[in-house]
């Protein structure tokens, strides 16, 4: 599975809690750690949560494992790193605050249309 199709299934599991304003960035030249950010919200803490645990139950079907997770127990703004995706939930006004999409500007923005 290549990265972009990885990210499409991270996109897909993300939608299935009913995560908001879906996103991938393309960090290909921007960024050499990674290839993909996939970006996306959701009004409360537990909702936070049950998308990244979604996430990570629906790739480890797929017997993919993230390497690194951070913010889970607070669930305002929770990474997931599966090294050339890397995930990134935010609770609505964290996402807002941090404004990823901003600060990486030069990056390629695709919404997602699940």
């Amino acid at each position: 599975m290549n990265s972009m199709e990885l990210a499409l299934k991270v996109c897909k599991a993300a939608s299935d809690k009913k995560a908001a304003e879906i996103i991938t960035m393309d960090m290909r030249g921007v960024m050499f750690s990674t290839d993909y950010f996939v970006i996306c919200s959701a009004p409360t803490a537990t909702q936070v949560r049950a998308i990244a645990d979604n996430v990570e139950e629906e790739l480890d079907k797929e017997n993919i494992h993230f390497s690194h997770k951070e913010g889970y127990h607070e669930g305002e703004w929770i990474l997931l790193d599966y090294g050339d995706v890397v995930v990134h939930i935010f609770k609505n006004e964290n996402r807002e605050y941090y404004a990823l999409e901003k600060l990486w500007g030069d990056a390629k923005i695709t919404n997602y249309e699940g």
